[in-house]
């Protein structure tokens, strides 16, 4: 402690109100407001001490600003970078990977069907469970259909002329009439 100081001066006694932490902008208001009030009327505080007083002051106010867009950067770039994750993943679904099982370590595969966000880790549906994209060893392009049976209701068309001629075939039945007369 600084000789002629005493914890109960008023102005020592604001600056260790703060319990030894970093002085706070109202407790530095304090101090100076108590320093201004308590100062000897024989000998004053020196205009250019005030003056470098207000200059730290506004030098702290400024800092303070600074640290808040400083966390509120911090939080904008995590959130971008969960969008960004959930976008990336999302350009797997419908695509075949292969992930090492976490407990086993075996290799799996399945197709992507859906992507999540959880706990800020990118997650992917296959069949039945959820990946963690870590786990994520490789990408394929999905398996190829099964071929088309005749009865699973889908319809192939092999003749490109068939609709012509069929609709010639109709007029020439109907007397080339055409629909008219």
């Amino acid at each position: 402690m600084i000789t002629g100081i005493q914890a109960t001066d008023p102005i020592a006694g604001a600056a260790q109100a703060t319990g030894g932490q970093a002085m706070g902008k109202d407790a530095f208001m304090k101090l100076l407001v108590n320093q201004i009030r308590n100062q000897d009327p024989m000998a004053p505080t020196d205009n250019q001490q005030f003056i470098a007083q207000l200059a730290q002051f506004s030098s702290l106010e400024q800092m303070q600003t600074m640290n808040e867009n400083i966390v509120g950067l911090a939080v904008l770039q995590q959130n971008n970078a969960l969008l960004e994750q959930l976008t990336s993943s999302s350009a797997l679904i419908g695509q075949q990977v292969t992930w090492a099982d976490a407990t086993t370590g075996v290799e799996r595969s399945g197709v992507v069907s859906s992507v999540k966000i959880v706990d800020g880790l990118a997650v992917l549906r296959v069949g039945a469970e959820d990946v963690p994209l870590a786990t994520v060893v490789q990408v394929d392009e999905p398996a190829p259909p099964p071929a088309n049976d005749a009865n699973d209701g889908a319809t192939t068309n092999t003749n490109s002329n068939t609709d012509t001629n069929d609709t010639n075939d109709n007029d020439a039945a109907d007397g080339g009439t055409n629909g008219e007369g």
